[in-house]
């Protein structure tokens, strides 16, 4: 059943409870993300038994995040499956062309359906919010070739906005950094590997384990290029940091470490494009 549009004039939660409420049942592509933590967690008040979450597992999740989804639907109290897609099987996905995302959404849409299916879900849903549609984002095409819901953009919700609404709700985390798969850290046309993911992921536990919050490590081959937050950039101006960090990198399978002067942008390998395709 298409819901209807929610009244803008609602606060922002009742809005999201408004889109959900309209649908029997909901199975929720979950992935640890404060977007789709909302989306469960919403899902889970509203629906109760009629709805659940699904997580993803494959080479390019990193073993931190799947740990951190696990805790989280635990302490929501909702239903967590655990499938493993199989993206890396595809030779389209693995040669990392600009809509390399389609393949992986496509793959996990797939695996949605069946467990739908398999559980007597009605609805696929996932967490895709209202500012994901001024970006490059090959995975909406996915979802809308899959009839794929997203109560975020119905509720007319931004990033802000479901931060608050998450920090209100006491999600442990409503100012979680954006993460992104891992072979987002590769440029495109560069074949992904299970080798090249396991270093970046190698690496990046590294920076988290240093206190590092907001960072990325693209891949360049010997050259691991690192975008830092801003504001931690200034942590580099020690020289045991430095060196820490420098370890830590080639410790991962690296040959150098670089850190990028312009800092941690989102999506800086993304093709120069804005319109969804």
């Amino acid at each position: 059943m298409k819901p209807r549009e929610p009244e803008t004039h609602r606060n922002p939660l009742d809005r999201l409870k408004a889109s959900i409420r309209a649908y029997d049942s909901m199975l929720v592509a979950f992935s640890g993300g404060v977007d789709s933590t909302l989306v469960l967690k919403v899902a889970h008040e509203v629906l109760g038994s009629r709805a659940a979450g699904l997580l993803a597992v494959s080479e390019s999740l990193p073993e931190l995040e799947r740990q951190e989804a696990l805790a989280l639907a635990e302490g929501i109290g909702a239903p967590l499956h655990v499938v493993h897609t199989r993206e890396m099987d595809d030779p389209r996905y693995r040669a990392n062309p600009d809509d390399r995302c389609y393949f992986c959404k496509t793959e996990l849409f797939v695996q949605l359906e069946k467990e739908a299916r398999r559980l007597g879900f009605g609805t696929l849903a996932y967490g895709a919010n209202l500012d994901d549609q001024g970006d490059f984002r090959p995975g909406m095409t996915a979802a809308r070739e899959r009839s794929v819901v997203a109560p975020l953009i119905e509720a007319r919700l931004g990033k802000p906005e479901i931060r608050e609404i998450a920090r209100e709700l006491g999600l442990p985390n409503w100012d979680k950094p954006a993460r992104a798969c891992l072979s987002s850290r590769i440029p495109h046309g560069i074949e992904v590997t299970p080798e090249r993911l396991r270093a970046i992921e190698s690496a990046e536990a590294g920076l988290a384990s240093l206190g590092f919050r907001q960072f990325r490590v693209r891949w360049h081959g010997e050259i691991a290029r690192i975008e830092l937050d801003p504001e931690e950039m200034s942590r580099l101006s020690d020289p045991a940091v430095r060196a820490r960090v420098a370890t830590l990198v080639k410790d991962a399978g690296f040959r150098f470490a670089t850190v990028d002067l312009e800092g941690y942008r989102q999506g800086s390998l993304n093709p120069p494009l804005l319109e969804i395709r």
